[in-house]
C-alpha cells in the first residue's frame, strides 16, 4: 500500500451504480490534476474488487462506463485497496481479487485517510 493524496472510500457495489460511477469518475480526475489517489473498497463493495466486477456499469451520460473508467484509474496509476475483513466477512478470498488490488486492514485504512490531503467518502 501507498500513501496517496486523494482517498475515495466506497461502501456500495454495483447495487448502487451511480456511486460506484462518482466513485471513479473523481478518483480518475484527481490523478488526471497530477495527484495520486486511491479508491478503498469497503463493506458491500469488495465485491467490485472481482476481475471486471465494473464492467458493463453504466449510468448514461454525461458519464462514462464505470468499467473503462475504473481501467484508466489504474493506467494513470491509481491504486485500488480492498477492505481485508470487509472482504473475509462478505465470503469473498483474496484469490477471488483482482491481482493488480491491495488488500488491507483497518490501521490501513486510518492511515490512508489520515495521510491524504483531500477524501470523498461515499455510502
Amino acid at each position: 500500500m501507498k500513501q496517496t493524496d486523494f482517498v475515495v472510500t466506497l461502501f456500495e457495489g454495483k447495487e448502487n451504480p451511480n456511486n460506484l460511477t462518482v466513485a471513479v469518475v473523481m478518483g480518475v480526475n484527481a490523478l488526471k490534476q497530477g495527484h495520486s489517489a486511491s479508491i478503498i473498497l469497503m463493506v458491500d463493495a469488495v465485491a467490485l474488487g472481482q476481475p471486471d466486477a465494473a464492467k458493463g456499469v453504466d449510468i448514461g451520460a454525461p458519464f462514462p462506463e464505470a468499467g473503462g473508467q475504473l481501467e484508466e484509474f489504474l493506467r494513470l496509476g491509481g491504486q485500488v485497496c480492498i477492505c481485508n475483513a470487509c472482504m473475509e466477512h462478505n465470503g469473498f478470498t483474496a484469490e477471488q481479487m483482482d491481482k493488480r488490488y491491495v488488500l488491507i486492514n483497518a490501521p490501513d485504512v486510518v492511515s490512508l485517510l489520515m495521510g491524504a490531503k483531500g477524501s470523498l467518502q461515499i455510502t
